[in-house]
């Protein structure tokens, strides 16, 4: 059994989807962040970094939402989603997603918690229209290098990177030029929010509206 430590819409998301795409037993553990439960002692035995998600099983704790991702797909690796190990596919599957957990989401956290980038009092908006900048062009060049066939990230096949870019495009969408309005995104984003393990996750993390919007 699979304790995830989460928040609705946090990083902790993707591996949400991805424990009920495996079928993997779990349970949820709500971490109060607007009771700053991330910063408390308790937490923190799980997570020194004080960022959600942790996940447990037994004396197995991971963080980084990345990290915990590819452990969970290789603990299944028969269901597929992600490709073969030692295989030009999985080399890829690798890139991009760790371009999504390296590049995008450190400069994500810039635009929304810009003040904590900067000892200039004054100096957090330019801190966010930077970040703003380098957000449109990372998802533009997703945008570039997506295949114009689909369905998803990587062709055919649906894997984690698909999870884990609609993940992104909900957070990119106060974006001037926001994923959604770039087509092949859109499309995967679409696409992914019609998987059940997509749906419930949406459903029980109580989000709701337009996941994009």
């Amino acid at each position: 059994m699979y304790d995830l430590h989460y928040y609705p819409g946090n990083a902790s998301f993707a591996p949400h989807v991805l424990l009920r795409e495996l079928g993997l037993p779990f349970s949820l553990n709500f971490v109060d962040r607007d009771k700053d439960a991330h910063k408390g002692a308790e937490y923190l035995e799980l997570n020194p970094t004080g960022r959600i998600p942790a996940l447990v099983r037994g004396d197995l704790v991971l963080f980084e939402t990345a990290a915990i991702c590819l452990h969970l797909v290789d603990s299944k690796p028969e269901v597929g989603l992600a490709p073969k190990m030692a295989t030009p596919e999985r080399a890829h599957f690798y890139k991009w997603l760790l371009f999504m957990a390296t590049t995008i989401q450190p400069d994500i956290l810039m635009y929304y918690y810009n003040a904590r980038y900067t000892t200039d009092s004054d100096g957090g908006e330019a801190v966010k229209q930077a970040a703003t900048q380098r957000l449109m062009n990372w998802f533009q060049t997703i945008e570039d290098a997506l295949p114009d066939e689909g369905p998803h990230f990587m062709g055919a096949d649906f894997t984690v990177l698909d999870i884990y870019l609609l993940m992104l495009a909900r957070w990119g969408r106060f974006l001037p030029t926001p994923p959604r309005d770039m087509p092949k995104i859109n499309a995967i984003a679409r696409a992914a929010l019609e998987r059940p393990s997509v749906r419930a996750a949406i459903t029980s993390e109580g989000i709701s509206g337009d996941f994009l919007t």
